[in-house]
């Protein structure tokens, strides 16, 4: 028989949402970095 989980805290789901979001732009940044460099090399198909 199915068994209901116990509730996770708030403080435990608010630090792994942090860390998610953390990653998040992270990767973001990451993108926008590479962006930035490759246009300014000329290299990017973005305003062409």
């Amino acid at each position: 028989m199915a068994v209901p989980k116990k509730r996770t805290s708030v403080s435990k789901k608010r630090i792994r949402r942090n860390i998610w979001k953390k990653k998040r732009g992270d990767l973001a940044a990451g993108k926008a970095f590479s962006l930035a460099k490759s246009i300014s090399t000329g290299h990017s198909k973005f305003l062409r």
